[in-house]
């Protein structure tokens, strides 16, 4: 026999629109065969009730049974025996129309009652089970969204326990009626055939035994037929018991899962997240705004697709696209009082999608599976390579280390400037570079600071000395006349990572250091948000400004600024090095560090070039002078 399309009981609990689109499939099936059983059952009845008109009715009969085959069943995968065999008995229906006039009884028990039993029987079970899952999926959405709309701030325990009780007791009750419905209706696919063929093999075997001149009638080869057709509907069920018994145990072992499954941020206090997925799927609650200040909360099904984030409503038949993932940004938030949720933004900083996650672990995990969709990891050979190294990359920081061994490769700006100031000098061999340890470049314990230190209007303040105060917090032109004549205007869309004091300033690995360092902090403190700014890289100095306000944040003077490079493997990644003086009379050192839109390369060539225009103008002022 050909294979039976089934639903997948594992499925059964995550409910995906992909299993419900199935599903719809199979309830259209049942929904066609309940109308042709119907159908199939009054053409009987008038058989049997018909005993004086029992040539129209087995004609009737005849017409019923060669339109199973103009049905059109959405499943009508392995038919083509039944719809052969129907044929094959339309036309021994015609045959024996003469001499059908007395066989109430015997039709009653050997054609009609079959047929009656299967509708009573297997399609009732079928409707009352599709009307038990509604029920249980509709508790199980009531839970979620009382659920989902537990307070971040001030939990009451006692309620928190009763709603997440509600929630698992919701979804068992949802996972068992899916389990019976799936399983009543792929036995469907199996007692349909059986109900089509037996109700016709006992009215053939009722007309031979009626009938004296039946036995002359049916030759060895319509015997012979009868015989296949029995044999056939017996290997039916025999692979219908053997289903059956497959799906029971399938069943019981999926009904034994652990409480975990069920409950939602079961392990909340410390959960396994994978921080190297390139994909994800799974339900989020998407925030809609409904007015000025009206939001209502959507659970719909997501997933991402390459660099596309899709959202597929349950009944679709397929997802939609709803943000372009490639260079976003994405970061933990505060959203009405609501927990585990997070919002997208896009490549040029403007605010996008907020959504929730229903658990810490699917919070964070979705974070991390954009933030690796944004840096096109994706694009490469690949990607969990990528991936695992990067995030491998970022750990490193747990444990201390002895010794900096980094690859050499082709230098930046900022290397090519030391290395030109040395050959000026003296030239210096190849094996005389030493790579200094982690120790001598950042002492160890240093903080860490995740946003920028001075807000912008402290900033402003403490730049304009005794000056009146803007109360709109915005830049006066002459605060920073250089933006005027400069001759370098370079604009950057930048994320701040983190800055930290360093000790030295002769060398670029102490970039390097400090980039792994301020990564490996993040990823162990779970620290996802960043401050989103523009970078003006000018002739005279580096300016980081509000997007939003346009308010400077902070400036250094571009002399300041000792060191720079981007980091060898993320290209997305530049840092540099300040020098600022200090009230006591010294000077300190700082690194700060940034993720680009655009490659960190041509950040380091925009202030390399600033510098070549100051060194330039330095020249040009001492001939003058001279």
């Amino acid at each position: 026999m050909p294979a039976v399309d089934k639903l997948l009981l594992e499925e059964a609990l995550q409910d995906s629109p992909q299993t419900r689109s199935l599903l719809s499939v199979f309830e259209e099936d049942a929904g066609t065969l309940t109308d042709y059983t119907n159908q199939l059952l009054q053409a009987m009845q008038r058989v049997y009730g018909a005993q004086n008109e029992m040539c129209l009715a087995t004609q009737q009969l005849s017409k019923q049974l060669l339109a199973y085959e103009k049905q059109n069943f959405a499943l009508g995968k392995g038919d083509e025996e039944v719809i052969s065999t129907l044929h094959y008995f339309s036309k021994v229906v015609d045959e024996l129309n003469v001499l059908h006039t007395e066989l109430a009884k015997q039709l009653a028990d050997t054609m009609v009652l079959p047929i009656i039993q299967f509708r009573e029987k297997d399609l009732t079970e079928v409707s009352t089970l599709k009307d038990l899952f509604g029920l249980a999926s509709n508790e199980h959405d009531l839970s979620m969204a009382k659920y989902s709309r537990l307070p971040k701030k001030k939990e009451n325990e006692k309620v928190k326990t009763e709603i997440v009780k509600e929630v698992a007791a919701a979804r068992r009750k949802q996972h068992l009626s899916s389990l019976q419905y799936y399983c009543a209706l792929n036995a469907l696919q199996y007692r349909k055939r059986v109900a089509m063929m037996e109700p016709m093999l006992g009215f053939a075997h009722g007309q031979i035994n009626f009938f004296k001149k039946g036995a002359e009638m049916f030759s060895q080869s319509m015997d012979s037929f009868l015989s296949s057709v029995a044999d056939m509907v017996q290997s039916i069920q025999v692979e219908l018991e053997a289903e059956a018994e497959k799906m029971r145990a399938s069943q019981q072992e999926l009904l034994s899962l652990e409480e975990a499954v069920y409950t939602p941020d079961f392990n909340v206090a410390a959960p396994q997240i994978n921080r190297n997925l390139i994909q994800k799927a799974g339900y989020l609650n998407l925030r809609n705004k409904t007015g000025l200040v009206t939001t209502t909360w959507e659970r719909l099904y997501f997933f991402t697709q390459g660099g596309n984030l899709m959202c597929q409503p349950r009944g679709a038949v397929a997802g939609g696209l709803i943000q372009d993932l490639d260079n976003c940004s994405v970061m933990a938030v505060d959203c009405e009082d609501r927990r585990y949720c997070f919002q997208i933004a896009t490549p040029d900083g403007k605010a996008g999608i907020i959504l929730q996650a229903e658990s810490r672990k699917e919070n964070e995990e979705w974070i991390c599976a954009i933030n690796n969709i944004s840096r096109q990891i994706y694009l490469t050979d690949n990607p969990e390579a990528v991936a695992i190294k990067l995030n491998q990359t970022a750990l490193q920081a747990v444990t201390p280390i002895t010794s900096f061994a980094k690859k050499q490769e082709s230098p930046c700006p900022s290397q090519k400037m030391k290395s030109s100031e040395v050959e000026n000098d003296k030239i210096v061999p190849k094996a005389a570079v030493i790579i200094p340890e982690a120790e001598q470049l950042i002492a160890p314990g240093t903080p860490i600071q995740f946003d920028i230190v001075l807000p912008a209007t402290e900033f402003l303040d403490q730049n304009r000395g005794s000056r009146r105060i803007n109360p709109f917090g915005e830049t006066e032109d002459e605060t920073f006349p250089e933006t005027e004549d400069s001759l370098l205007q370079q604009m950057f869309i930048v994320r701040f990572l983190g800055s930290m004091a360093v000790k030295t300033d002769n060398t670029t690995e102490v970039i390097y250091e400090a980039m792994r360092q301020v990564l490996a902090a993040r990823a162990i403190h779970n620290i996802f948000r960043m401050t989103e700014s523009h970078l003006m890289v000018t002739s005279q100095a580096l300016r980081l400004i509000d997007p939003q306000t346009q308010v400077t944040r902070a400036n250094f003077e571009l002399t300041s600024v000792t060191q720079f490079a981007a980091h060898q493997e993320n290209k997305r990644l530049v840092g540099f090095v300040v020098r600022m003086p200090e009230s006591t009379g010294g000077e300190s050192l700082s690194t700060y560090v940034f993720e680009s839109n655009s490659e960190g390369e041509k950040i380091c060539y925009a202030i390399n070039l600033g510098k070549e225009i100051i060194e330039v103008q330095k020249a040009h002022h001492l001939v003058s002078e001279c």
